[in-house]
Order: structure tokens, then sequence, then C-alpha cells
């Protein structure tokens, strides 16, 4: 790894777009030096870019302005870590094994064609697999987190693979190659990153559960003896509870805007005589109340769904995403699940150099940055090309007039101040948009 590099990274979201850019240092530390973001993504629901062409022209907008900003210029952004996430997104576990001559050492050529093979599981046709993490290795009758050098005739492993519809990843490609023209450096899984940067070592060996409570979808990571134990999103955040403010006939932007100052997930002791403009506000508090026990409630039901219980998880809970900034959502995760909750924040090997951004919206866009650098030399940013001018009065006199028009031509067109990834909208061409309805029933 170089020992100082400029990395990018974009999250995706159905309440914002963000990119952000940093410098990532051989010793492990990233320092955040610019963000940029747009509110209020409606060509995204559920996670999945539905709108490809109105999802590139709010990237374009918001990748134009963390170019320009002064922490950044000149550099140009050629290429993206990006953020995967989505309802679809689960985890399926299976088991594998390989069956080897006695007395074999364990080889890291061994290893690969486990996970292979797990990779290789047959699922849903509309799914696809994108990781496989191993929850732990039994090389005969002995477990190991590391079977490598090991000596057995079989080994064996749960794996959960991590799968989402075909949708997630292909529309990103469209959108950002294809379309807008920036190079992807690397796919990285939104909540394996959070729960990477967000919680310890040691959380994830005594069991904890990390919750991202967005604007449509809540996702529920749950850990155990230091690895993945059951990944799950579901179809239910923060807005929700904002559409449910609109049945008192105020629209979406005042709903959000009384939820944020006058909820709580907590039902008051004494009900509230309070109207506000035509609107009851007791009537809003049950509203409020009663889907953000239902949200709570399905979190809850995951550890269920893992087969595990509140006392498997003593590191608690962590939470993070807009939902969780509702006042008493917290308190209410805390009482339903008899966890201790804390909110998630960024260790100190991620450094917020620009403060454009609150810190809590800016931790899965930090998660994403520093996973995707961690694995991969890539370079994001790069010095933009200068034009080499010839000297006045001389190059052109003694040359044919078309090769002079065909060479003026070339410099112009190899003047493009911000790279291939700033093209006029109006010259993107666009292919038909694959109806995804059936994701949003």
């Amino acid at each position: 790894m170089n020992q100082e590099r400029y990395v990018a990274a974009i999250e995706i979201s159905s309440s914002k777009i963000m990119a952000a850019v940093g410098k990532m240092y051989a010793d492990g530390h990233l320092t955040i030096i610019a963000t940029e973001q747009e509110k209020g993504v409606e060509s995204v629901r559920y996670g999945i870019l539905h709108n490809l062409e109105e999802s590139s022209m709010r990237i374009n907008r918001v990748l134009d302005k963390l170019q320009r900003n002064q922490a950044v210029a000149p550099l140009e952004i050629t290429g993206l870590y990006v953020g995967l996430a989505g309802r679809s997104l689960r985890s399926i576990s299976t088991d594998v094994g390989i069956h080897l001559p006695d007395d074999t050492e364990i080889t890291q050529e061994i290893v690969d064609n486990l996970r292979k093979k797990a990779l290789s599981t047959a699922i849903d046709s509309s799914l696809e697999v994108i990781d496989a993490i191993p929850r732990a290795y039994m090389v005969g009758k002995r477990e190991t987190k590391s079977p490598k050098g090991e000596i057995g005739n079989n080994i064996s492993a749960t794996y959960d693979l991590i799968v989402c519809r075909k949708e997630l990843q292909r529309n990103l490609q469209r959108t950002l190659v294809d379309k807008i023209g920036v190079d992807i450096a690397g796919i990285v899984v939104t909540p394996l990153s959070t729960a990477q940067v967000l919680l310890t070592s040691e959380e994830k060996r005594l069991g904890c559960m990390l919750v991202d409570m967005g604007a449509e979808t809540t996702t529920v990571s749950i850990y155990k003896d230091g690895a993945l134990r059951y990944l799950a999103t579901l179809p239910l955040g923060g807005r929700n509870i904002t559409r449910d403010i609109t049945t008192q006939n105020v629209l979406e932007e005042r709903a959000e805007n009384i939820k944020t100052n006058y909820g709580n997930a907590i039902a008051r002791e004494v009900g509230s005589n309070l109207n506000m403009n035509g609107v009851r506000m007791a009537e809003v508090s049950n509203l409020i109340v009663a889907r953000s026990e239902e949200i709570v409630a399905n979190i809850v039901e995951q550890l269920k769904y893992a087969g595990m219980k509140d006392s498997d998880l003593p590191a608690g809970l962590v939470c993070i995403g807009g939902g969780s900034k509702l006042n008493g959502m917290l308190d209410l995760l805390s009482k339903q699940t008899a966890l201790t909750v804390r909110r998630g924040q960024l260790p100190e090997y991620i450094r917020m150099e620009e403060a454009k951004a609150p810190t809590s919206e800016t931790l899965q866009v930090a998660s994403i940055l520093y996973s995707g650098a961690s694995v991969s030399d890539a370079v994001c940013l790069e010095e933009p090309q200068r034009e080499n001018l010839p000297v006045t009065g001389e190059g052109y006199e003694d040359e044919p007039e078309e090769e002079r028009e065909s060479k003026k031509h070339n410099k112009k067109e190899g003047s493009k101040l911000f790279g291939k990834w700033k093209n006029n909208i109006a010259k993107f061409f666009s292919a038909p948009d694959e109806d995804d309805s059936d994701l949003l029933e």
C-alpha cells in the first residue's frame, strides 16, 4: 500500500446520496477530508435504484460538488467504492465439507476450494451470492478459526452466504459505469462494513446486534463468537412513521418536521390536548408510538429467527441510522429487548477533518470508504491531465489543413476538466429500466 493515497466512496440510500473523499494511510488510519450529499432521493426505493436516469443526475450533482470542494480540487474522481444495501439483502447459512486423504495438511488452496464450494450452493435463481463468510472451521473433530496448517482427513465449515436480488448490483453498474462513466473500485456490503468499523472484536466475540434504522429499511446484523451469525433487511423504517402522520392531512415535509420535533417512540403517561394548526397531537402521538413498536417488535423477532435470545448477546445492541434519532427510540429498543443499547460512533482511526455533515450521517459512507480501501490499493483520484499547447506561431504552418483541424479537435476533446464521468446529461444513453415492482410489494 502506498504511504498515502486518496480514496472516494458513495452511499446510495432511500433518504440520501452521500459521497466522501479521504486519505488512507499505510498505518490503517483514514482521514475524511470532504463529504457532499443530496437528500430526498425519490429515485431510490427500499435501497434499489429504480429510475436510473434521475439517479444518475443526482449522483452527478453530488460528485460535481465533491470534486469542486476546495479540499479535493483540482483532483479528478476516477473511481468509487460503492455501498451495497437494500430490501433483499440477507444471509443464508450453508454447510460444506471436503474429504481428504489421511494426515493431510490443510493448505490455503484447500480453504479456498471450500469457500468456492460454499459460493456454488444452489439458491433462488432471482438471487446472487455476494460473499461467503465462515463462522468457524472443523478439521476432523477440532474447531478452529484458522485451519491452515492443521492436520486431518476432512475439513468443513458453516458459511453465511450474503445474497441479494440481482438488480442491486446490476443497476449500480448501469448507473455509475454506463451512464456516468466512473469506475467502481469495489462493491462493499454496507452492513458488513459498518460492523467492521463500529463494532469491536470483543463485542463480536461476546455477542452483539447492529441495527441500522434507515428511511425505508432496517438492517439487523447479529454477531457471536467473533463471526456473523445472521443478517436480514426489514422493509420498515423511519419514513413509515412519517407517512402515518400524513393521514392527518399534512404533507410529508410537515409530517417529517412534526415527527422530528415533537414525536416520541414511547407513549406519554399524560395525553396531550395540543392542536397545531388543525393537527391533533394526541392522535399523532398514537400513530408514532404504534409504528415504532411495530418496527422494534420486528427487530426483536430477528433474534428468534437467528436461533438466539437476549442472553446470547451480552455486548448489547448498537444502533445507527436516521430512524434511530426519533426521541425515545433507543429507550424502546432497550425496554423491548432487555439489552444495553448504545449509538454507534466512528473509532479513533477514522478522523473527520471536514464537518459539513453531522458525524451520525456519515457513519455508513465512512465505513464503506474504510472497508473498501482496506482490501484494495485502488487510487480513486488523479491529477487532471494538462493540455500541451504548441508555441504561438509554430507547429501548424507546415501541416496540411486537415491535420491541423484534426489536432485541434483532439486537443479540444482531451481538455475535459472533470474527466469522463461529468458528461452532459443530455448525452446519456438510456437503457430501458427493468420492472422492480415485485420488490416493492
